[in-house]
């Protein structure tokens, strides 16, 4: 029997259920049997709703421009019929002043808000499930305090052939909450989430790989676990593999849910720094895993997959391995002009110093390899993937690209770290 937590927001008869309930709700809202009502007061509110909606996507998309492309004008509608619903409540309730009026007005108004919320949620797959909506988690936790070095480990590579799973090793991995400091960077970061496999817990200790990876824009590390199933994903890797799986460190690179400091050392924040520099160094020095760089990658979804590209042309030597899911061809606020005056006060050819784009086609990298993934119906990124990945392939990089059914959402960027962790983990070291 499934579990209510278990139940899909993105298919099957839930959606579609809340769907109806939200239609029947706003049905409510605006068509009481009085005529006057529907003939002033519901056009006008409406009027209202709408001027509000479009005040907020002018201020958004003109004014404030808190992300490097538009959102979607769906969205827009979508806030547009949540707004109307609140506005409706009190003049729906002062058509019949009743506590059954109140009580039924505040319900409709209510599925109004919770069907626009699960339409919204398709758009961009952010909560798969109802569990991942209420915050459940899917993967047990460890302390800090709990985690202990083994004086017996295993080191080859590949790896997989010098491992034997020994008896008692857990089903699944655990996450770790954990404070990276910036110490070389000064960088104000979220706490990182880091996936620890079932081998991490073995003794003797396999030396894993470590993949780091990076949310998109809005955005923060527990993305990935949420709307990426990373812990699902990481877990059915593991179980056919005798428990061996990569380490995974997803840190944080804006410092805030809306920031976008451009994944650079900039007057934005040394974050390129505290990705190549401070990450590493601590999970070095905390977690007991294979320091060989050959054993490192680094990846993200949009923001993060253009951070991602980012740190391996800037720093090969510290991530000679990437995964770019649905990127951008140059970190932007928008536009170039914006992009420099922000970042490097007007200074572009200190932004042409460090953009992939210009570093791939002034340099070559024989030792570099990355995966490009992209979802076929994304209009805006897919382009810009193709031309990132012809570039690096013009530099001398072993890369790859895979085109798959989706688009700019959570289900495609979930698809596709599972599609390439096969790729990913013999690249690393891990498999044959």
């Amino acid at each position: 029997m499934t579990r209510i937590t278990d139940l899909s927001l993105l298919t099957g008869w839930l959606p579609v259920a809340l769907t109806v309930l939200g239609a029947v709700g706003a049905v409510w809202l605006l068509f009481p049997r009085v005529r006057r009502y529907v003939t002033t007061t519901m056009p006008i509110v409406l009027l209202s709703a709408v001027v509000l909606t479009v005040a907020m996507y002018l201020f958004v998309e003109e004014v404030w421009r808190p992300f490097p492309d538009p959102v979607a004008v769906s969205v827009y509608v979508l806030i547009g019929i949540a707004v109307a619903a609140v506005l409706l409540v009190l003049p729906r309730i002062l058509v019949h002043r009743s506590v059954g009026t109140v009580l039924v007005t505040v319900l409709a108004a209510g599925v109004v808000l919770v069907a626009v919320g699960v339409r919204i949620n398709l758009v961009y797959a952010s909560y798969p499930t109802v569990g991942a909506a209420l915050g459940v988690e899917e993967v047990d936790r460890v302390e800090a305090g709990e985690l202990t070095r083994s004086e017996r480990v295993i080191s080859a590579r590949p790896l997989e052939p010098a491992w034997r799973a020994p008896d008692g090793l857990p089903d699944g991995g655990r996450m770790l909450t954990a404070t990276v400091p910036p110490t070389a960077s000064g960088f104000s970061a979220r706490e990182a989430q880091i996936y620890l496999p079932p081998a991490y817990f073995a003794d003797p200790r396999p030396l894993l790989p470590v993949l780091v990876l990076l949310a998109g824009e809005p955005g923060a590390p527990q993305d990935w676990f949420v709307g990426g199933k990373l812990a699902a994903t990481m877990d059915s890797f593991a179980r056919a593999h005798d428990g061996l799986a990569p380490v995974v460190v997803v840190a944080d690179g804006t410092g805030s849910q809306l920031a976008n400091p451009l994944c650079l050392d900039s007057a934005l924040g040394k974050v390129a720094t505290y990705l190549a520099v401070d990450v590493p160094a601590w999970t070095k020095a905390n977690l007991q895993i294979d320091p060989d760089p050959r054993s490192w990658a680094v990846g993200g979804l949009s923001y993060g997959g253009t951070c991602a590209l980012q740190l391996a042309t800037n720093y090969p030597e510290v991530y000679p391995t990437f995964l770019d899911i649905s990127g951008q061809d140059e970190p932007t606020l928008g536009d170039r002009q914006r992009t420099v005056d922000a970042a490097f006060g007007g200074d572009t050819a200190a932004l042409l110093r460090v953009n992939p784009l210009d570093l791939l086609r002034s340099r070559t990298y024989p030792d570099s390899a990355g995966a490009f993934v992209v979802g076929a119906e994304d209009e805006m990124y897919r382009p810009q993937v193709e031309r990132m990945y012809q570039a690096a392939k013009d530099a001398g990089m072993d890369v790859r690209l895979r085109i798959l059914p989706g688009g700019h959402n959570f289900a495609l960027w979930a698809s596709g770290l599972r599609d390439q962790l096969p790729w990913l983990a013999t690249r690393l070291g891990l498999t044959p």
